[in-house]
This record gives structure tokens, sequence and C-alpha cells, in this order.
């Protein structure tokens, strides 16, 4: 017959190796729970991080303790540690049983239990179960219980204990070593090479940088022959036509004064000599004066 335990309680474990199993119901946004274990000596701390067991860690090195992993059942899924009681070793006093949930508080795990069964008996029924309730919904971490030593024997408390920091403070509150620069300085982590860093900056910016100059040739000089263009009334040089006529060919030197008179691409009119024979025409009655 399974003892339902309470926040507290404790009971005997008379068998020489226990499962100690978690079980929580799945469904939409719920997350995995992981189980792992602390053996701690007569100080209440690890004696090295090599008694931490968990999912990078799986099996102790003395091989009593070991993380069996996750199985899916009709139950539920379920995640497990099984210990060997009477091959424990005597600078271990007690060993705590951890359920954490990836970050997740656990309000968002329903039904979570812990049962112990005995390793021997197959399909036995368990020895002992407890329904963990969080005190407060945001723990990322649990202690859902510990195995300990009282005179020859070994006893199961139900503790339901919680911490809003997951398992690495979980862990470090008993002594195991963290590493906080770890992933940084790991080559494996994949660190963005300089130029992935550089594009970043820019990003970060929300600025775009400015392209790059392009060389481009100067046009081409113009021949030194090009004549001036033409323009109102000014002569033009010989051969070059203004405004559709053609114009005369260049003054001499004895008509370059009449030609700085011509105008509009016309040539300059021939001064006139008088004749002195020359008379007005008679005029009518109307112009003689009276």
């Amino acid at each position: 017959m399974t003892h339902a335990m309470l926040k507290g309680s404790n009971v005997p474990l008379n068998v020489t190796t226990v499962r100690a199993v978690l079980r929580w119901t799945p469904g939409q946004g719920i997350p995995e729970v992981d189980a792992s274990a602390l053996l701690l000596g007569p100080d209440g701390r690890v004696r090295s991080d090599e008694d931490f067991v968990f999912y990078n860690q799986p099996r102790h090195p003395s091989g009593k303790v070991s993380r069996l992993g996750k199985k899916r059942a009709a139950e539920g899924p379920t995640d497990t540690i099984q210990t060997d009681l009477a091959g424990v070793e005597s600078g271990v006093s007690r060993i705590l049983l951890v359920a954490s949930a990836d970050d997740v508080p656990f309000e968002r795990v329903p039904a979570l239990s812990i049962l112990l069964y005995d390793a021997a008996a197959a399909d036995g029924e368990a020895l002992a179960s407890f329904d963990i309730k969080p005190e407060t919904g945001q723990e990322t971490a649990l202690i859902c219980g510990e195995l300990y030593r009282r005179g020859e024997g070994w006893k199961f408390r139900a503790l339901g204990e919680g911490y809003s920091d997951g398992l690495k403070g979980l862990a470090v509150d008993y002594g195991i070593s963290v590493d906080e620069s770890e992933a940084a300085e790991d080559p494996a982590a994949g660190q963005p090479d300089a130029s992935t860093q550089v594009a970043g900056q820019v990003q970060a910016s929300g600025q775009a940088q400015p392209a790059p100059e392009v060389s481009r040739p100067l046009p081409p000089e113009q021949p030194t022959g090009v004549p001036a263009q033409s323009a109102y009334g000014f002569p033009q040089p010989a051969g070059e036509p203004a405004y559709g006529y053609p114009q005369a060919p260049n003054p001499t030197p004895a008509t370059a004064v009449n030609a700085a008179q011509s105008g509009y691409g016309y040539p300059p009119p021939v001064a006139a000599i008088p004749d002195p024979d020359f008379r007005l025409p008679p005029q009518g009655p109307q112009f003689i004066g009276r």
C-alpha cells in the first residue's frame, strides 16, 4: 500500500535500492521537468562538483546514484533518480531529490508528484508518494524531498522547498561551482567574428554607413580650335554662320573700321561721295513761302 505523504513528514525505507520517480501532467505550454540529485556531506554541502547528478552528469563516479532519464507512461511523463542505498559512501549523509523546469515557474506544471519504488520489484506498487505544491508558484527549481541516514538505515522526508533562480541557484547554494564565463569563453559556443560584430553595431545604432566614393573620369577637354560662338551683331570669324546667314570674309586692315559696324551678319554700307551737280526737284506752290 502506497503511503501518501504530507510536507515535512518522513517514512523509513526498508529497501536496498530505491527509485525516485517525478511525474507530471503534460499539455500545451507545459514544460518538461528534469530530475537531479545532490549528495551532501555532514556539513550540508557537496564534497565536490561530482556530487551533482543531473542531465549533463547523469551518473555519480561511485555508480551508486544515477539519473535514468525520461519515459512516457500512460499516467504521464516521468524522470527518475535511482539510488543504491546500501552502497552509498559513508561520507554522504543526505541526498536531495530535485526537480527543475528550465527556468519556467512551477505554477505551469500541473499535478507534479514524486513516487518512491523498490527497484528490486519491477512492477511493484509505490512505497510512498508526495504531491508537490509550490509555495508561490514562481519557483523554477524544487527540492522535492531528501533521502537521509537514520542509524543504520535510510528514510525519506517530503520537503517541497523552492528556488526562484533555478537549478543553478540551488546548486550554488549547496557548494557547486558555476563558471559564469564558461559560455562566453567556450569556442564551441560559436562566437561571432569581427565582421559580424561590426554589422551588429551598425544595426544597433540604426544608422547606415556612407557609400564609398567612386572615382569617375574627368570629361574630355574641348579642342583648342573651337571658334567663339556668334551673338547679337558681333562679327563672326570667316566661314562661321550666324543665325543661318553666310558671313563675309575676314576684313582687310583697310576695311576693319567699317567691318566693326556690321550687324546681324550683313555687310556694312559703302560710303558715297556727294555729287556736285545734284539738285533738288522743283517743289509745288504749297511749299513756296509767302
